[in-house]
């Protein structure tokens, strides 16, 4: 109540609030008169006494002199030193009169010392009057104004989790919420922990009244198809959209406004995670010994996650980058201690796949029964400017895997491939569809270990998504840079993908190649604009510059295309998982393929980049490059066509 009066106080006109300190001071001049007569004598007088003249003279006397003085001018809120001096500068004026009329001449029945009294009174009522308004108002004002400050957000969920966030956001204090809103018609108008419940269709109003900002989904139990119906809502609202943080961080009553996280990509997507079959799942790990490589990576790090919850017996992390290996390993540890994982124990491992002997070692010393192989360079313009590099890592060290597994009777070899490797215009989809193709002729040599390969689209969330290059440049301000306006890319999420890779091992009979059924691809310029309405901003159009963030078209990059496949051939056939495919891919005999895998390797040792190039054409029938060598050493040399 004492804030609702507050801020009504402080929404007041000037002139009716000058009115009110008016008002106040006539009040205090009569107070004073009969106080200065109670501390003379000892009784209170009679407001109908003799001490009704005095007071009228206080009134009439102080005011104009207070007016002149300019203490009406002052806000009050903001009152100080120069305030102070001002009051006692004007009682000082005023007393001279009251005190000659009072106190020399004389009015009997008056006391003369009121003439004295009645003033130093009224100098320390309007102090105190003004240092009391002061003190109240401006740190109401001040609340107030820090309260504007704070993201002003609305909860949309009015169900037990948005409670909870309600509860734990009003205690950390960085968010100020100023409601719920809820499809429940039944909710509408009710109040919760002091906040309204309105409905969804009062958001615009809600937005110009309270000047929201942000509004938080705790919407935890709806269908996704109700979330995607909600978000689709929400899109236009100009409001940053945000989710729930983790149970455990609700679960300790406090939430920062930095705990509140983005949408997750499913939902700027539209598309359910494919479920994954959990007897699949076990088949190869449980119990078994496994390795991967590339451990530290995106792909192989979220891989190793997925394997230690299935209680491998011993987990086997392969990585060159002495970083993210370290860093995986802890992670593990960690979580192994807390219960979080099940493998009874993890092994980082050093290693490049470019060693064989190194793997050797490794894969004859532990002889696991799963290898799966995510180890690659996967950036598209990156392997074009060092195409050596990228044949020698994505290629030969595939092969050296795929040796030191059947050498030591590895049973199931699983390939982490892309979608770039079907009908590849750049080098890294060449080689990793000649990797592919290195694995289908062991598999069909007659050799114990099942390689199996699986593609699928972009991940989002690895090192090289554009979700997480998007998010930056819009908290940057923008531009948005995008390739092309028609390019398009199937995505999966990075969990996703790792139970697919999992699964597909299972599966394998040899040689497979498992392609995921992903739906309809996204245009990346969709992807982008859905990204910056959903953080609460607007697209700046190229015809008019309105807007806040910008999306540039720069060009399509060495080696990029338009649209990505999935399958080279259009006869998948079904697999034991209703959404994974098994596709059917031609590919070149072991014996005549270990001949133009030799030429390959001289051509890397003697640094030729356009002839390895050229027999990367070759053996990858369909790899039609859509540009000029663009190798850095290459161009640095001048190597061109002249000396490959």
């Amino acid at each position: 109540m004492v804030a609702i009066l507050s801020e009504k106080v402080l929404g007041l006109s000037r002139p009716v609030k000058r009115a009110i300190a008016l008002a106040a001071d006539a009040l205090l001049c009569v107070i004073s008169v009969h106080v200065a007569y109670y501390l003379r004598t000892n009784e209170w007088a009679d407001l109908q006494g003799p001490m009704l003249y005095p007071a009228i003279t206080a009134v009439f006397l102080a005011l104009p002199i207070f007016a002149i003085s300019g203490l009406y001018r002052a806000i009050f809120r903001y009152s100080g030193g120069a305030a102070l001096l001002a009051i006692v500068k004007a009682v000082a004026i005023y007393a001279i009169p009251f005190a000659i009329v009072y106190t020399f001449i004389g009015m009997p029945p008056v006391p003369r010392t009121i003439g004295l009294i009645q003033p130093i009174l009224l100098v320390l009522f309007v102090v105190g009057s003004r240092g009391i308004v002061s003190g109240w108002l401006g740190g109401i004002y001040l609340n107030a104004v820090a309260a504007a400050d704070k993201p002003q957000a609305i909860i949309y969920g009015a169900g037990a989790s948005g409670r909870q966030l309600a509860s734990a956001l009003q205690v950390s204090g960085q968010v100020r919420v100023v409601g719920f809103l809820d499809d429940d018609p039944t909710l509408w108008k009710a109040t919760i922990n002091g906040l309204n419940v309105h409905s969804p269709d009062k958001l615009a109003t809600l937005i110009a009244r309270h000047r929201i900002t942000d509004v938080l989904l705790a919407i935890n139990q709806a269908s996704r198809a109700q979330r995607a119906s909600i978000i689709a809502r929400l899109k236009g609202s100009g409001l940053h959209i945000r989710t729930m943080p983790g149970v455990d961080q609700l679960a300790r009553g406090i939430v920062s406004f930095g705990d509140l996280r983005d949408l997750d990509i499913e939902d700027l997507l539209g598309r359910a995670p494919i479920p994954p079959d959990v007897e699949l799942l076990h088949k190869n790990v449980t119990g078994k010994v496994v390795m991967v490589t590339g451990a530290g990576g995106s792909i192989g790090s979220e891989i190793c996650r997925q394997i230690a919850r299935l209680a491998p017996d011993i987990l086997l992390l392969v990585d060159s980058s002495e970083y993210n290996l370290y860093a995986m390993h802890q992670e593990l540890v960690r979580d192994m201690e807390s219960g979080l994982v099940n493998a009874r124990s993890v092994v980082p491992l050093l290693a490049t796949v470019r060693d064989r002997s190194r793997l050797d070692e490794i894969i004859g010393t532990w002889r696991p029964h799963t290898i799966y192989h995510a180890a690659a360079y996967k950036h598209v313009p990156l392997v074009e400017h060092n195409l050596l590099e990228g044949v020698a890592n994505n290629v030969f060290g595939t092969l050296n895997c795929a040796l030191a597994a059947r050498e030591h009777g590895v049973s199931a070899f699983v390939l982490i491939s892309t979608d770039k490797a079907v009908r590849p215009t750049n080098v890294m989809g060449a080689t990793k569809r000649l990797a592919e193709i290195t694995l289908q002729a062991l598999n069909a040599d007659g050799l114990p270990t099942k390689f199996s390969m699986v593609r699928f689209g972009n991940v989002l969330g690895s090192s090289g998504s554009v979700v997480p290059l998007f998010r930056n440049q819009i908290a940057a301000g923008g531009p948005i840079t995008i390739t092309d306006r028609e390019i398009t890319r199937y995505f999966m999420t990075i969990p996703e993908a790792a139970q697919l890779v999992i699964q597909a091992g299972a599966m394998a009979n040899g040689g497979d190649v498992f392609v995921l059924d992903m739906g309809e691809p996204v245009k990346i310029v969709d992807l982008a604009r859905a990204m910056i309405e959903l953080s609460g901003l607007s697209v700046r159009e190229e015809h008019n510059g309105d807007g806040d963030i910008a999306i540039e078209y720069v060009g399509l990059r060495p080696g990029e295309k338009l649209y990505e496949e999935l399958l080279i051939g259009n006869d998948p056939m079904p697999s034991a998982h209703p959404r994974i495919l098994r596709a059917n891919e031609p590919f070149i005999a072991w014996a005549e393929l270990r001949v133009a895998l030799e030429q390959l390797n001289a051509m890397i040792a003697e640094r030729k980049s356009l002839a390895a190039r050229e027999l990367l054409r070759k053996l990858v029938v369909e790899f039609e490059h859509n540009g000029d060598l663009v190798d850095f050493v290459a161009l640095r040399r001048d190597e061109g066509v002249v000396s490959s």
